[in-house]
C-alpha cells in the first residue's frame, strides 16, 4: 500500500469529557445531560486508567498539545483537571512549550473555576460564546446570556490566560448581517488571541435537524460571512483555516495537528483517535465506546475500544486532502508522503482536474484553494472522492 517510508508525525492528546448542563438543540458531539449522579472524580480515574493502557502505543514520542473538550469539561471542579493533568504529564513525555487547552462556558459556576485550570496547567482556554446577543443564544437553547459572557472573558483574563479562544456562530435564526456584525464586533472588543468563526449547520440526529429554525436565505448568510471576514481582517486577525482566525503566531496548534494530518490519541467516553504505526507501515484510527457508563466499566482494557481501522490507500488519500485542503497555505507534496506514506502522483489525476477547474493552484510549491475553490471547497474535495 505505502510506497514511502511513513514518518512519525507530531503527537496530540484527546481527553473528552462528556457532561453539559443540557444538551444543546444543534449539537451532534457525544454529550450528555448532567445529573446528580455524575461521579466526576470516578470518570476522572477511569480516564486515568485509559491514558496508562493506551501509553504504550505512544512510547517515547512526545506529546506537543493536549485538548480538553467534551460536552463541558468547565463543569469538572479544577482539581480534577490537576489530577488529570499530573497524571498526563507523569506518563508521557512532554514539549516544553505544550499547548493545553480547556473548552469552558460562560456560566458563573465554571467562570469561579478559572484560576484552578490556570494553576493546573491549562494554559490556552477555549470559551464558548456563540453569541453577544441574548435572543440569539435563547434560540440556540444555551444556558448563558451575554452578560455572563462578557464576565467569563473578564474573568479568564483576571485568571492569568493570555490565550484565549472564543467561540462564534454564524448564520443564527432570523440573524441579519448587521447582527452578525454586531457579534464579531463584541468578541474583538477583548482582543482574544483566537477566533473560532463558524456557520451554523442543521446536524442529522439533532433537535434542530427534526424541528429546523427559521435560518437566513442563502444571500444573508453571504452577507453575514463578508461582513464578518472583512471585520476579522482589518482587525488583524488571519484566517489560517475554515473556521479558524488568530492573531499572528497564536493559531491553535492542536487542531492544526489535526489538519496537517498529525497523529493523536483520543482519551474518554466516544473520543477517537489516529495513530502512525510507522515500523508496521499503516495508519490505524480507533474510537472508545461512546457511553459513558460503559467507559467507566471498560477503561484500562482492550474493551474500551470499540472501533479499529487500518486507512486504505484511498482513505489516507482522501482523508489527508480533505483535512490539508482546509488550510489556507495548504500543503507541500512532502508532506502528503510523509504523512500517507504515499507518492503525491497517487493523486495527480485529481489535483490535475482540480486545477483544470480553476479549484486549486500549486503556486510557490504548495497545493492549496485558489480563491474559487475556497468558496466551493465540498466541490473541490468531491473531486478526490
Amino acid at each position: 500500500m505505502h510506497d514511502s517510508p511513513l514518518s512519525p508525525p507530531p503527537l496530540s492528546l484527546y481527553l473528552h469529557l462528556p457532561w453539559c448542563i443540557r444538551k444543546c438543540p444543534y449539537c451532534d458531539f457525544n454529550s450528555h445531560a448532567l445529573s446528580e449522579s455524575v461521579d466526576f472524580a470516578g470518570y476522572v480515574d477511569a480516564l486515568i486508567d485509559d491514558l496508562n493502557y493506551e501509553q504504550g502505543l505512544a512510547g517515547a514520542r512526545e506529546l506537543v498539545s493536549i485538548f480538553i473538550g467534551g460536552g463541558t469539561p468547565s463543569l469538572f471542579p479544577a482539581e480534577e483537571i490537576s489530577r488529570l493533568l499530573e497524571n498526563v504529564t507523569s506518563t508521557f513525555r512532554c514539549a516544553g512549550d505544550l499547548e493545553v487547552t480547556l473548552e469552558a462556558n460562560p456560566g458563573a459556576a465554571e467562570r469561579a473555576r478559572f484560576a484552578g485550570y490556570r494553576a493546573a496547567g491549562v494554559n490556552r482556554l477555549s470559551i464558548g460564546v456563540q453569541s453577544f446577543d441574548d435572543r440569539k443564544l435563547a434560540s440556540l437553547g444555551r444556558v448563558h446570556n451575554s452578560v455572563e459572557s462578557d464576565r467569563a472573558v473578564e474573568a479568564a483574563y483576571t485568571a492569568g490566560f493570555d490565550n484565549i479562544n472564543l467561540d462564534l456562530m454564524s448564520g443564527l435564526p432570523y440573524q441579519s448581517p448587521q447582527e452578525g456584525l454586531r457579534d464579531v464586533e463584541r468578541a474583538l472588543a477583548y482582543a482574544p488571541s483566537h477566533l473560532s468563526y463558524y456557520q451554523l449547520t442543521l446536524e442529522p440526529n439533532t433537535r434542530f435537524a427534526a424541528f429546523p429554525p427559521r435560518l437566513p436565505d442563502e444571500h444573508t448568510l453571504g452577507e453575514i460571512q463578508r461582513l464578518g471576514l472583512e471585520r476579522l481582517e482589518d482587525a488583524g486577525y488571519r484566517q489560517y483555516e475554515v473556521s479558524a482566525f488568530s492573531r499572528p503566531g497564536l493559531h491553535c496548534r492542536h487542531n492544526l495537528n489535526y489538519w496537517q494530518f498529525g497523529d493523536y490519541l483520543g482519551i474518554g467516553a466516544g473520543a477517537h483517535g489516529k495513530l502512525s504505526r510507522v515500523e508496521e507501515r499503516l495508519v490505524e484510527r480507533r474510537a472508545r465506546v461512546r457511553g459513558p457508563e460503559q467507559y467507566l466499566l471498560s477503561a484500562g482494557g482492550e474493551a474500551v475500544v470499540s472501533e479499529r481501522r487500518a486507512l486504505s490507500a484511498g482513505d489516507l488519500q482522501l482523508e489527508f486532502v480533505m483535512n490539508a485542503l482546509r488550510l489556507k497555505d495548504g500543503f507541500e507534496p512532502a508532506l502528503f508522503t510523509s504523512r500517507t506514506g504515499l507518492a503525491i502522483a497517487q493523486v495527480d489525476a485529481s489535483l490535475a482536474q482540480a486545477r483544470r477547474r480553476g479549484l486549486l493552484s500549486d503556486a510557490g510549491g504548495r497545493i492549496r484553494a485558489t480563491e474559487q475553490g475556497w468558496s466551493f471547497l465540498n466541490d473541490l474535495l468531491t473531486i478526490f472522492v
